[in-house]
């Protein structure tokens, strides 16, 4: 079988690059490892972990929270397998869609794991159904990536576990250890905090987010550890041991402070992701990957051989889904003749635990390191009316600006739906945008989007209204 484009992999950039591309007219096929499509975001990250994110959300609003707006409940409780079916349950409907996709643009979907042969031939290994080849015109390498498990974790799915484990546990752990305070660290450590998990977060940087605003994870830390979370920065793990039972984490200080030990049910290792690129037979195809692990791409993200790409996880920069997808589609659409673009520093990152956090563009360290005159405008959402009605007054916008001319170089917001209201930010900065062109925009009230308009015109001119 030929075709004019194969996609190797079936998470959110392989699943849109094959759309895109079937509708741009191609003749497509994907390649899935799996029973089901959707790649790991579906399957076992974005989307489970956001479903837990809000069941345990309504738990922990309903126990801190519904007493405060005259609602009285009884007995209340968790029953963490009926929240494991419901996040099952959103999974397959999700999976379900993307099958129904494939079928409406009329691409063939392989099940098998797929690996070059030649430069443009794949081998499907179906396992017991034996192997098929087929032949593209053009492939891309859209294979994703998986938890970093270094050996000295002793990672056995049990007890050291990652978040594909996590998000199958059906019983309120007494005690867990997350190493790592990044992303999916935070997101998931705060799923079990608000359970009646008791949660340490332990992380070897001085800060939480590290590669985010410093207001934004200083912002987070205080609002997790109201949870009951708590944080020891500046230490390295260098032992994990573990039993049927439990496990034993013990992490060294960085400076002067002396060796710590915690004994937890779990101890759930996020230190961040690595490429998967394992078993592609890329060197069949002429190609080789970096010390990172990743495939090397120019801005077309085209490999060494230009009929090659590679997308998402596979290549530099932010391991993010939606990154991937505005590739996936970038590639699709350059084959096709179209002259699409993507800024890279327009891509938004999201921390969805609540208050969520969400930035994009440059932070206040990153430049002022650079040397640009800069402006900031702060607003807290304390001072929202829609925060105040809502209870949601923990967090704050923070937009910078350029100080001569005005326009938009970051925003970084922690509260109540900044994930959603990021995008007001990137809009903005997609067109060069200024505060002022943002302040100067009528927002709705009462809504958290008024902060928007609040701390834009801080930056521009110092004159918000309600502070």
């Amino acid at each position: 079988m030929k075709y004019d484009l194969i996609v190797i992999g079936s998470g959110p950039g392989g699943y849109v690059c094959a759309i895109r591309a079937a509708q741009l007219g191609m003749k497509t096929a994907i390649i899935e490892k799996y029973d089901t499509l959707g790649g790991t975001c579906l399957n076992v990250g974005c989307i489970p972990s956001k479903a837990l994110l809000d069941s345990t959300e309504h738990f922990h609003t309903a126990r801190d929270k519904f007493e405060t707006h005259g609602i009285d409940i009884k007995d209340l409780s968790v029953n963490m397998p009926q929240m494991i079916k419901r996040k099952a349950g959103v999974v397959k409907e999700n999976v379900d869609g993307i099958q129904f996709l494939m079928k409406k643009n009329k691409i063939d979907v392989h099940h098998g794991w797929g690996s070059f042969k030649d430069a443009h031939t794949i081998t499907i290994d179906k396992g017991d159904e034996g192997t098929e080849e087929i032949e593209g015109e053009r492939i891309v390498i859209a294979t994703g990536s998986k938890p970093n498990t270094p050996d000295m974790f002793q990672y056995d799915k049990k007890r050291v576990i990652t978040s594909t484990e996590a998000l199958e546990i059906d019983k309120v752990p007494k005690k867990m250890v997350v190493v790592g305070a990044g992303v999916i660290g935070l997101e998931l450590g705060s799923v079990f905090a608000r359970i009646g998990t008791e949660v340490t977060v332990v992380e070897y940087m001085d800060r939480a987010l590290a590669t985010m605003d410093k207001d934004c994870g200083k912002e987070l830390v205080k609002s997790m550890k109201k949870l009951g979370v708590k944080f020891h920065f500046n230490y390295g793990v260098s032992k994990v041991k573990a039993t049927s039972r439990s496990v034993t984490v013990t992490a060294d200080a960085r400076e002067g402070e002396e060796s710590q030990e915690w004994k937890a049910d779990y101890c759930l290792v996020a230190i961040g992701r690595r490429p998967y690129t394992e078993g592609l037979g890329l060197d069949q195809a002429g190609l080789d990957t970096n010390d990172k692990g990743q495939l090397e791409v120019n801005d077309k993200m085209q490999t060494k051989k230009d009929h090659i790409y590679a997308i998402g996880d596979v290549v530099r920069g932010a391991m993010l889904a939606h990154k991937a997808e505005e590739e996936g589609v970038l590639v699709a659409e350059l084959i096709a003749g179209e002259k699409p673009h993507i800024d890279y520093n327009l891509i938004p990152n999201v921390v969805y635990t609540w208050p969520e956090v969400a930035s994009v563009g440059k932070s206040e360290e990153e430049l002022k390191d650079a040397g640009v005159p800069i402006k900031v405008g702060k607003f807290p959402y304390k001072a929202l009316g829609r925060a105040r009605a809502s209870m949601d007054t923990e967090g704050l916008i923070k937009l910078i600006a350029h100080k001569e001319t005005d326009q938009l170089l970051g925003a970084h917001l922690i509260g109540a739906r900044a994930a959603d209201l990021i995008m007001e930010a990137v809009a903005v900065m997609e067109f060069k945008g200024s505060a002022e062109d943002m302040a100067r925009m009528s927002h709705p009230h009462p809504t958290y989007s008024e902060g928007m308009k609040e701390a834009a015109m801080a930056a521009t001119a110092k004159r918000p209204i309600h502070m």
